[in-house]
């Protein structure tokens, strides 16, 4: 369609609306584009002036192109003024044009869409052809970006105007084959319109004066049309063109509003096409721009050069968009953000690679392509989902805008949700009767995992729930309304099916419990490491005989049975936090269903193939609070662990266990004043040495390798450990004389315990009883503080067997981080807790003196504050919290 860009002109027209985050007009614009430079001729063809051309007035001439020209006239009939085209004399004796110019009025009035330019009417005036379409104020996107790069919320909101005026066209066929920012218009108030659809446009004569990036190329026969610097490589190769080919065109749309350069462009028309054929856009501009990771990558995916690659519609496309807004706040709004919206998402505009590229899964997928429904649309975090039953209702457990978790249902098609009126209960599964499997009263720790928790059953239309067993973080019901459960028995996991009947003990932890539609297996996802989620998926007979182990995933969260029982889908990454759906049969053989650069967890999958899953955005941030109270983020990357702090306070030992760190992770120190952190090298971190010139660091492996790393100058020091046949990540100590570190492991056929290690060398020595890690040595290395069983702290004295010596008046649930120089107090705090509280605990007396409080500015989203980190005298804490935001969705046709 022509562009009609016509700005107000003083008092002859109306007042656009609010403008809010769009660019301010100049007050006077008058330019139309027919494919040809602009003529404007103001007061001249004063022979159409007053002319009436069906029922529409000629007021006045505001452009010519190639093919036409446009005029401002009045509807008679219903009083507003709009743009007519007629087509040319010369024009009318073409055949070629006149095809083209009835090829335009069709495709263009079958079009009914706000982001597509409205054709009110055809007709024939004289013998000569004319179409009238709605006169729009405003600019062309050209116009806009001429003025230099766009700001990324604005930029996002255009791209998605335009995948959504592209898929009504799709929708109908239409292939618009020549998106370019002189064919994108932006009104006044924000709006914006494709215009041109179904124009085939011609090469410009020599003496045109355009440029090589806006000459357009056609086939002898005019089915190829395009302009180069925005044609797809399947144009420029004459191949058959599709719905991708806009796509292409409209990557090469949003690099230019994102950079203000053109993604492909040449000295030569032949320069320019090879390009497009051959090189990928710098990606240096949009890094200079600060253009957030999840951004690139939809650009670039736009951008592949074989459409298969691609998205795969522009409803794909539009849906990436509005997810990776949802979810990073950069959605453009005519009103201001809120001020606590603005402080929870400024980590996901640095660049967070998240979320939400979901269908970048179509790419992977034959037609027909599955669909997607969103179905939350609060701000937060969604824990679990299950289907209910009878297959159409779902019941899901969720924290939105900073309130606790609750339990919602919704009921068939209705978007409209219901609140369960059971509280402090997260979701683990629903049985064939209609009974809920809760966990109440718990808290939760990384991945969301339960702590603490009792399982309780509850009847999903009402009732009070009846609790059953303690310290369950997962659960199933089978066919029969039998259950299995994980139980944490100290420090380990452990698989009953039924509840009481042992089958299965773990060295780590266990997730995501699932029964076979049969009843004759169980799945699950094996961690080996606490606060971990490094995991393998594994299928196991109901006696305890492990089938099939996947590979070890680097993070492993969420697993449902197939509808068939014929395979378990997981969501799993091999490096970093962007899970992908796979599938494993029962021979051990992996395949995989999505694919996508962002965070998903697979909550569960009906009878009938439909998919529950969540798109999520988390991150593990790091802060520290200053002497006057206030929250000081010390965050680095998206994955930032607080494991120990210097003794004057002044630097924090953490580990980044992000997917730029690698699949071992690493060690890196950061000084409270800003600076930016140090890399130290590979591994989980432990502690600082008493002197701070060392630090503990863990490699995964068989069994693993345990290193001291220098904080300055010098090199990395292996321990030679013997006899152990795995060695867990983490929770690491030195002892107080600088010569002794404390770690967990287990030799070969005993559980894991913890370790006393002379770092001058010589066997591990057991310090704890088999099954009891994760205690906390005194500086003199002679008492020990753990939690027990049932999460009440112990003092225990070193070598000695038995449960300890409990600490009096104190609750359960107290987590020791740190203990005084004079081996009387430690610091701690209670898991779970937000916001969370430090305290110098008496270990004699039970007596506690509050030290600080901990919150992260906004809570929203925020799972849970851990690890926190003390220094020798209580005087500086840091600590990290995880934050999750999450959008659930029903997902159909995946094979």
């Amino acid at each position: 369609m022509p562009v009609f860009n016509v700005q107000k002109l003083a008092s002859s027209r109306a007042k656009g609306g609010a403008r809010s985050s769009h660019p301010r007009w100049p007050e006077q614009v008058i330019d139309c584009d027919l494919g040809m430079p602009l003529t404007c001729q103001r007061g001249c063809s004063l022979h159409m002036t007053g002319q009436v051309i069906g029922h529409y007035r000629v007021i006045e001439k505001i452009g010519a192109g190639a093919m036409g020209e446009v005029f401002r006239a009045r509807d008679e009939r219903l009083g507003r003024d709009v743009a007519v085209k007629l087509i040319r004399a010369s024009s009318s004796a073409n055949p070629d044009h006149l095809r083209r110019f009835e090829q335009e009025a069709r495709a263009a009035a079958a079009l009914n869409h706000p982001n597509i330019v409205s054709v009110y009417d055809v007709g024939t005036h004289d013998g000569t052809p004319y179409i009238v379409c709605e006169l729009l104020h405003g600019r062309t996107l050209r116009a806009i970006v001429s003025a230099g790069p766009l700001p990324v919320r604005l930029a996002a909101d255009y791209a998605q105007q335009i995948s959504k005026g592209l898929t009504a066209a799709h929708d109908l066929h239409i292939v618009h084959r020549d998106l370019k920012p002189e064919n994108l218009f932006v009104t006044i108030d924000g709006r914006l319109k494709i215009l041109d659809f179904g124009v085939a446009k011609l090469q410009p004569s020599a003496d045109s004066g355009r440029s090589v990036e806006e000459l357009t190329t056609v086939t002898r026969s005019g089915t190829l049309v395009g302009t180069v610097g925005y044609m797809s490589p399947e144009q420029l190769r004459v191949q058959p063109v599709d719905y991708r080919s806009d796509i292409f065109s409209l990557g090469a749309v949003l690099y230019e509003m994102l950079t203000g350069q053109r993604a492909f462009r040449g000295e030569t028309e032949v320069d320019t096409m090879t390009a497009v054929l051959k090189e990928n856009p710098p990606e240096l501009y949009l890094e200079e721009r600060k253009v957030p990771l999840a951004f690139q990558q939809i650009v670039q995916h736009c951008l592949e050069k074989e459409p298969d690659q691609r998205f795969q519609s522009a409803r794909d496309l539009a849906f990436a968009l509005e997810s990776l807004s949802d979810i990073s706040g950069l959605r453009s709004a005519p009103h201001r953000p809120s001020r606590w919206l603005s402080r929870v998402f400024p980590w996901a505009l640095a660049g967070l690679c998240l979320i939400a590229v979901v269908l970048l899964v179509a790419t992977r997928q034959t037609l027909p392509l599955p669909s997607y429904r969103r179905l939350t649309f609060e701000q937060g975090t969604v824990y679990s989902a299950r289907f209910a039953p009878d297959r159409q209702s779902i019941v899901y457990g969720a924290a939105w805008n900073g309130a606790p978790q609750q339990l919602f249902t919704m009921l068939g098609d209705s978007l409209s949700t219901q609140p369960l009126n059971i509280t402090s209960a997260n979701l683990l599964a629903i049985s064939a009767g209609g009974e809920l499997a809760v966990t109440l009263h718990g808290s939760h720790r990384a991945h969301m995992e339960t702590v603490g928790g009792t399982l309780a059953r509850t009847p999903l239309a009402g009732g009070s729930p009846r609790e059953l067993l303690e310290n369950v973080p997962f659960a199933d019901w089978d066919a029969s309304g039998e259950m299995a459960v994980v139980h944490t028995v100290g420090s380990h996991d452990r698989i009953e099916y039924p509840i009481g009947k042992i089958i299965y003990e773990s060295k780590g932890w266990i997730s995501h419990l699932r029964i076979s539609p049969r009843s004759n297996a169980v799945a699950f996802i094996e961690h080996p490491n606490l606060w971990d989620d490094r995991g393998s998926a594994v299928v196991m007979g109901t006696d305890g005989h492990v089938n099939v182990v996947s590979r070890e995933w680097e993070s492993a969260d969420g697993l449902a049975w197939s509808r068939d029982g014929k395979e378990v889908w997981f969501t799993a990454a091999r490096q970093g936090l962007s899970r992908d759906l796979h599938a494993m049969n029962l021979a051990g053989s992996v395949r995989e269903i999505l694919d996508l650069p962002a965070g998903m967890t697979l909550q569960d999958i009906s009878s009938d193939g439909r998919v529950l899953l969540t798109v999520e955005a988390e991150r593990v941030g790091m802060a520290t609070v200053t002497p006057d109270g206030k929250m000081l983020d010390l965050s680095w990357h998206d994955w930032s662990v607080a494991k120990d702090i210097s003794r004057d306070g002044n630097s924090v030992l953490f580990e980044d266990s992000s997917e730029a760190a690698g699949t071992h992770y690493s060690l890196a120190i950061r000084n409270i004043d800003g600076a930016p952190p140090v890399q130290l090298g590979e591994g989980s971190a432990g502690s600082l040495s008493p002197d701070g010139k060392w630090a503990i660091s863990i490699v995964p492996g068989t069994p693993g390798e345990v290193r001291l790393i220098p904080i300055g100058a010098g090199q990395a020091r292996k321990l030679s450990i013997p006899g152990l046949e795995h060695i867990q990540n983490g929770n690491a100590h030195f002892l107080g004389d600088g010569k002794h570190i404390t770690i967990n492991g287990n030799e070969a056929g005993h559980a894991v315990r913890s370790y006393l290690v002379d770092l001058e060398g010589g066997k591990p020595v057991p310090i704890l009883p088999e099954g009891i890690t994760g205690g906390l040595i005194s500086p003199d290395g002679h008492n020990i503080i753990r939690l027990d069983e049932n999460g009440f702290a112990s003092i225990i004295t070193v070598g000695e067997s038995g449960a300890g010596r409990s600490i009096p008046n104190l609750e359960a649930g107290f987590i020791p981080v740190r203990w005084t120089d004079d081996n009387t107090s430690v610091y701690g705090y209670w898991q779970g807790r937000l916001p969370a509280e430090v305290y110098r605990l008496d270990v004699k007396s039970g007596r506690t003196q509050r030290i600080q409080q901990l919150q992260p500015n906004s809570t929203t989203g925020v799972i849970y504050i851990a690890p926190v980190v003390v220094n020798r005298d209580g005087s500086r804490i840091a600590y990290s919290y995880y934050q999750v935001f999450s959008v659930l969705y029903l997902v159909s046709g995946l094979r």
